[in-house]
């Protein structure tokens, strides 16, 4: 059974954006890909929601 994990993220910045994603795949989580929430008045991210995916039998082992 696949597992999903979403990570959000408030403060997104480069750092940021590897840390949350190096701290997951060490767990064994697979990197799917990230979704931005973008405020009208800025052109940089308000939020961002970093997507894991695992297979189900993965977190037994």
């Amino acid at each position: 059974m696949l597992q999903y994990k979403v990570a959000e993220l408030s403060t997104v910045t480069d750092e940021e954006l590897e840390k949350v994603i190096n701290q997951w795949v060490v767990q064994g989580w697979h990197f799917e890909g990230i979704q931005f929430a973008m405020r009208e008045s800025s052109k940089r991210p308000a939020m961002a929601f970093v997507l894991f995916t695992r297979n189900g039998e993965d977190e037994k082992r």
